[in-house]
């Protein structure tokens, strides 16, 4: 498992209908060695909108089949053994502006 990898994943317990894709962050060496890893979570529906100030917009490009909107203000920590298939990876171009989206809707980059 690789940082910015795209996967599908559905809580148990969670009142979704079916798996949302979600994008690993964690560092590196956490996302090749180590249990659990860090994601922030995509919508399962198309985006018929703009992302908002706290969310970002991957697409086709990164291994999806729409425009989807990730939440970059929640941090979730998964067992990789209920992350689904993996989907894609995060263009090389779209790396840095999604982790200063996470930084600025954690309000993280003001610290620095």
């Amino acid at each position: 498992m690789k940082t910015f990898e795209i996967y599908f994943w559905q809580p148990s317990g969670a009142n979704w209908r079916e798996p949302h894709p979600c994008v690993v962050i964690s560092h590196p060496d956490r996302a090749q060695r180590k249990d659990p890893v860090e994601v922030i979570i995509g919508s399962s529906q198309r985006a018929n909108r703009s992302a908002e100030e706290t969310e970002f917009i991957l697409d086709a490009e990164d291994g999806l089949s729409w425009a989807t909107i990730f939440k970059c203000d929640l941090i979730y920590a998964v067992p990789k053994g209920l992350l689904g298939a993996s989907r894609g990876s995060v263009t090389a171009n779209r790396r840095g502006p999604l982790l200063r989206r996470i930084l600025a809707a954690h309000g993280w980059a003001a610290w620095f």
